[in-house]
């Protein structure tokens, strides 16, 4: 994946904890810290997009819909 190099600010105290996770050996530097912490805040953020449209739909409507296509061979799961 191509990347490209920014310019970020950070407090100094969260940047001692990501300087304290390569010190570790959590990560190898920096970047690769801030890059996972990004990556897994955008990987949350599209699964809370997930749930909250799955919220939305109707239990009821969405079975109708299935069984309109339904060959009955196998009975269907409990909810």
């Amino acid at each position: 994946m191509a990347t490209a190099k920014i310019a970020i600010t950070l407090e100094r105290e969260t940047l001692r904890e990501v300087d304290q996770c390569v010190r570790e050996g959590r990560f190898p530097n920096r970047s690769r810290a801030i890059q996972a912490a990004l990556g897994e805040m955008l990987a949350r953020r599209k699964h809370r997009r997930l749930v909250e449209e799955l919220a939305k739909l109707n239990q009821k409507e969405e079975r109708a819909l299935a069984e309109e296509s339904y060959s009955g061979e196998t009975p269907w799961p409990e909810y």
